[in-house]
Parts: structure tokens; sequence; C-alpha cells
């Protein structure tokens, strides 16, 4: 069991979290049971299942939970995601995208519909109390948001607690019509712990010192954080004369000159809008001290990209990269403890830190 930790409700009172937290195995360990493997994680687009007979495998958090899972469509036009292990022997069911009429384990035979119903097996006329409903393929609770795919396997939480802010601010915008760039689209290894990763992120308080190119777009002095129950948002505001949301009369925006929404969905989920589309961050942890994280890009308004504070994001990772992996070597230090939270401007980071230390309470 790790060591407990908490979070003081009033920031004005607040230490962060202690600096054990981000290098203890038992730590590490708990997270990955009662936050991520109870969590709901992005895990792909529904262009992957576009038409009947569609079937396309997924890793539910690879590098750390590893859950193996299958979305398909089935001939009644109907999504599913469903386990991709097969119920004789757990093999692996499907290895790769395409188009199937039913599902055929490679191993044995065991073949299943699309909806992940058994329907035979070879060799089992003799066996008693067969079929069963444990033959069937487990079903995953998953959701979709335009055209987004979220899956939990044993969720601790609805997927309304992270999904309704958003949806709701963002109505307007024509979800189907965002693409997939793969050119865009890239992971990087961090030398440092995800919830280090997911503290810089959830500040703006260091991009005068850390990032010029994007201090040089936004607004410091109009930037603000929005918290919900399960999420956050920040709003960075566009100085004059750079890129900026067009909205329409329905957006409670309208009137804004607003550059990007940075939604933050706990536990390690980032959702960017930027006028030219949409940059999904997922933060995946490895291990202890180490992180990879999936930078997705889905283009909207190409003739708007690299421009404003969308522009640029591989050098923004890069330095957000370095400053991480400094701040993973300076929490080992036998001399650092703790620190305290700027009340105006990390509310983001105390809001994470009270999250992480309820759920590993």
């Amino acid at each position: 069991m790790p060591r407990p930790f908490d979070i003081h409700p009033d920031i004005r009172e607040a230490s962060t979290l202690p600096a054990w937290a981000y290098a203890d195995p038992g730590v590490y360990a708990a997270a990955r049971e009662r936050i991520f493997a109870r969590s709901w994680q992005f895990i792909g687009d529904t262009d992957s299942i576009k038409v009947p007979g569609q079937v396309h495998p997924v890793t539910f958090l690879p590098g750390c939970i590893d859950e193996p899972l299958l979305l398909t469509r089935d001939h009644a036009d109907t999504p599913h995601c469903l386990s991709n292990v097969c119920t004789h022997r757990g093999t692996l069911l499907c290895n790769g995208p395409g188009h199937e009429k039913n599902l055929v384990c490679r191993y044995h035979g065991r073949r299943f519909d699309l909806d992940g119903t058994f329907r035979y097996m070879p060799e089992f006329e003799q066996a008693k109390g067969f079929p069963s409903p444990a033959d069937n393929l487990p079903r995953i609770q998953f959701h979709t948001w335009g055209k987004f795919i979220f899956a939990a396997l044993d969720p601790a939480f609805p997927i309304a607690d992270l999904l309704d802010p958003m949806a709701a601010r963002l109505a307007w915008l024509p979800l189907h019509e965002f693409t997939f760039d793969a050119s865009r689209s890239r992971d990087y290894l961090v030398h440092a712990n995800w919830a280090l990763y997911c503290d810089n992120y959830l500040e703006g308080f260091h991009i005068p010192f850390v990032h010029a190119g994007l201090n040089a777009a936004i607004d410091y002095g109009s930037y603000t954080t929005e918290l919900y129950a399960r999420s956050n948002l920040q709003l960075g505001i566009a100085k004059d004369g750079e890129e900026a949301f067009d909205f329409p009369p329905e957006s409670p925006d309208r009137g804004r000159r607003i550059a990007a929404y940075y939604y933050w969905l706990f536990p390690n989920l980032m959702f960017n809008f930027y006028p030219w589309g949409l940059s999904i961050n997922i933060v995946q942890p490895l291990a202890v001290d180490r992180t990879r994280v999936s930078f997705l890009s889905y283009v909207w308004r190409p003739e708007k990209l690299d421009r404003g504070a969308g522009a640029g994001l591989d050098r923004v990772e890069r330095e957000d990269e370095a400053v991480v992996e400094a701040v993973q070597r300076g929490v080992r230090s036998r001399l650092y403890e703790r620190g305290r939270y700027s009340p105006t401007r990390e509310q983001g980071v105390h809001h994470f830190h009270r999250l992480l230390a309820a759920a590993l309470a």
C-alpha cells in the first residue's frame, strides 16, 4: 500500500504533492489499479469502423493497462467495443483492421458474431453446459462524442462527469468534419512521472518563462482556469492580431478572442482545441519515471494551421519535456519535500492533486 497523503481543500493553505509521490513504486502501482484501470480512455474514432463488417483492434492504455479491445460494426450497422481475447484459451482474436463476416479464432476455430455473441466451436459436442454466456466476448462500456470514442473497463464514474462541460461549451463545433492527420501526430518519451507531466499542463504560470513562442500569441494576463467535477478548462486569449476562433451566434463565447481551449480530463487526457482543429494528448504511464505522450492531430480548418497558439506544437512539447524532466530530477532531492500553490495561477494543479489524493486514499 502507498503512503497516505492529503491536499488541503483551500489552495491558499495547501501544499503540493510530497516529492516521494512522484518516485514511489507503491504510489505508481496503486494509481495503475485504482485510477487508470477504472478510468475512461480515448481509444480512437468512428472512421475506423465506418461500414458494417469493419473491425479494428485497439489497446486500452498501452504500456500501463495493455488491455486488448476490438471495435466492430456489425451487419445491422451497430458499433460495439469488445474484448479482443478468445474465450476458449485466451488467444488474441483479431490482429489487424479489416472487414469480416464474423470473428474466427485462428488457434482453434471458435467463431463469434461481430457483436461478440458465441456461434460455433469444433470438437465441443460432448461438453456439458456449453455454450454459456461466459463463451460470449465481454462487451466493454464505450461512449462516442462526435466521432471520438471513449471506453472504460470498470469505470469509477460516469463519462458525463468528464465530457458534459466540454460538450456543452463546444456544441457548435462540427466534430464529424475533423480529420485525423498522421503526419502531424507523434509520440514523445518523457523521462518523468506521468503526474508531473499533468502538473505542468495544468497551469499557464510557466508560459512566459518556458514558451516564448506561445507567450507571443496569447495574453498571459487574461489566461484563466475553470474547474469542473473531474475536468478543467484553461482558456488562452489571443493577443491583438493573433489567430482566434470565428464563433457562430450559438457559441457562449461569441465576442471573445479565444486562441485555444485547453481541456484536461481526469486522469490523463488533454483535448486542445485551436482554430485549425484539435490536438488530443494522451499521457500514458510506462514506469514510475517514464511516460509516453501521444499527440494526435485532427484537422478541421487547414488554412489556419501553423498560426497562433496552435502553431509549433512540437516545439512547445519539447520545451515542456525538458522542464518536466528537470523537475523529476529535482524531486529526488533529499532537501526538497513539497511546495505551495499560487492561488491565482495553479488552481488546475491543486484540483488535480485533490482528485489524485481522493482516488488513492
